[in-house]
């Protein structure tokens, strides 16, 4: 429940916040106003002592968060994919957020298997190691397959980890809303909006069926990928509290002296990383959302092997075609086409001039074209080619925002292992290839094809429905009488009042 018992939980929050300087951080993030801080330091500060101190040597909103637990490491990870909201800053801060947190027993992680998969571990498993990873919601064990000898992966929800974050989801929510009460400018930052969208991520991380299946939607259109590989899915041991994989073995790609020692090319690497995540974007509209170092290895063969699934990103193909355009006019610098794209897609509006914001968008790109490769950032780009679009009236795309935060970590992986890669050059044929085959000739015939073949659907249709619309056309209804006009307004309106009414009594009984 959202009510005032919410209080408490949050005082603990601020008071962590007040104690770990990560006030002032969350604070300017949210655009907070004076009556909000106000309130703020008024309550917490006595409390400070009620505050968790957290690791000193992290930046103050990690600390914070990783002293508050799982749902609020949760929410700052979450909140690392919405630089429209958090800032570009405060959003690198909690990139770092760290995942190790201590794991829960063997004892409680061989009951869940044994609840949720019918048989125990024993039965299903010849080996079952201590916890390999433990992240805020689950954790990971190697495991041996009794029947195979196969090497697995088995990931598990923590024990009452659905409970614990739904108190904390009703504490934000309450949260949420106080910050919109007291603090009118975070409105345009749709705080009770942002809560919304981190209760659908964490509620579908909740249950790792959706995991599973979304390993396996990727593992199938990547099959064909030389040089990139997806664990397969083991669906008879999986369930919603349990998910078992292939075991993934090799070194983590962030890890250049063990690459390095291992004879791996660094600089290939680094291509198709950035080359895998365009493909995945473009040709699928599937792509893994959190492409960290964390999340990625190298085996032995040199294949990029890419697991946790729980984030993935999807966009239609009108946006892929959008995206693909706006990169492809940066990289031969056609700045009068981005702006046309940006126009012709709706995302800034039409009442705007658009060879200004072609002059505009070039301002953005030359500076960044003129240096050194090893200078050349996609995540300075982005974050210029926001700042002009938020000037030109350009809304938030939310759609968006995934692709954008993921290509800037996409693109720190690949710098990590070749600084020098210039990115533009690197990423030109896969998105001169997408381009051909998605807007040129071929692209038209295979929509034409497409279009033929929704038409031949209602082929048997198509007389009775021309036939129903002549008949309208020459028959046209009435127009309504104005006094049925003022009665169903008024209907409408005792319909809100008494709507609203049922709103705000429901709010004061929770």
């Amino acid at each position: 429940m959202r009510g005032p018992h919410n209080i408490i939980r949050l005082i603990r929050t601020g008071a962590t916040l007040e104690r770990t300087g990560a006030m002032n951080v969350v604070l300017d993030a949210f655009d907070a106003g004076p009556l909000l801080r106000v309130t703020f330091r008024t309550i917490v500060w006595p409390f400070q002592w009620l505050g968790y101190k957290g690791d000193v040597t992290m930046p103050p909103a990690t600390r914070a968060l990783t002293a508050l637990g799982p749902a609020y490491i949760k929410f700052g990870q979450v909140l690392s994919t919405r630089p429209d909201v958090v800032g570009d800053e405060l959003a690198v801060q909690l990139r770092v957020l760290q995942d190790k947190l201590p794991p829960f027993s063997m004892k409680e992680a061989e009951r869940e298997v044994k609840r949720e998969l019918g048989q125990s571990v024993q039965e299903l498993f010849s080996s079952f190691s201590e916890p390999v990873a433990a992240a805020s919601l689950a954790q990971v064990h190697k495991a041996h397959l009794v029947e195979s000898g196969d090497a697995v992966a088995v990931k598990i929800l923590r024990p009452g980890i659905e409970k614990a974050f739904r108190k904390d989801i009703d504490a934000f929510y309450f949260a949420a809303r106080a910050i919109e009460l007291l603090s009118p400018a975070s409105r345009r930052l749709r705080p009770m909006d942002v809560i919304e969208h981190f209760e659908g991520v964490v509620m579908g991380e909740l249950d790792l069926r959706l995991e599973s299946s979304a390993a396996s939607e990727f593992a199938s259109n990547t099959e064909k990928d030389e040089g990139f590989d997806v664990p397969n899915v083991r669906w008879h041991l999986s369930g919603r509290r349990v998910m078992t994989l292939d075991w993934a073995e090799g070194i983590g790609i962030g890890d250049n002296d063990a690459l390095d020692a291992a004879g791996h090319d660094r600089r290939a690497l680094a291509a198709r990383v950035l080359q895998m995540f365009l493909n995945h974007a473009l040709r699928d509209g599937y792509f893994h959302g959190d492409m960290h170092q964390g999340n990625l290895k190298v085996a032995q063969n040199g294949d990029i092997i890419a697991y946790d699934f729980g984030i993935m990103g999807r966009i239609d193909e009108y946006t892929r075609r959008v995206y693909a355009e706006i990169l492809f006019g940066f990289i031969r610098k056609d700045y009068q086409r981005v702006a046309e794209v940006h126009f012709e897609a709706g995302y800034v509006p039409s009442n705007q001039d658009v060879d200004e914001f072609a002059r505009a968008l070039r301002a953005v790109g030359e500076p960044i074209f003129g240096m050194d490769a090893s200078r050349i950032s996609m995540a300075r780009l982005l974050s210029y080619l926001f700042e002009v679009t938020e000037r030109f009236g350009m809304e938030t795309r939310t759609e968006l925002i995934l692709l954008q935060r993921t290509m800037v970590v996409v693109e720190g992986v690949a710098r990590s292992l070749d600084p020098h890669m210039n990115i533009w050059q690197v990423s030109r044929p896969t998105v001169e290839r997408y381009i051909t085959e998605s807007i040129g000739p071929k692209a038209l015939l295979k929509d034409l094809g497409k279009t033929v073949m929704i038409l031949s659907r209602f082929g048997p249709q198509l007389p009775a429905m021309a036939e129903a619309a002549l008949i309208r056309a020459n028959n046209p209804p009435p127009p309504p009488k104005p006094q049925r006009r003022k009665a169903r307004a008024a209907w409408f309106a005792l319909g809100a009042v008494v709507s609203a009414a049922a709103v705000l009594g429901i709010q004061q009984l929770v």
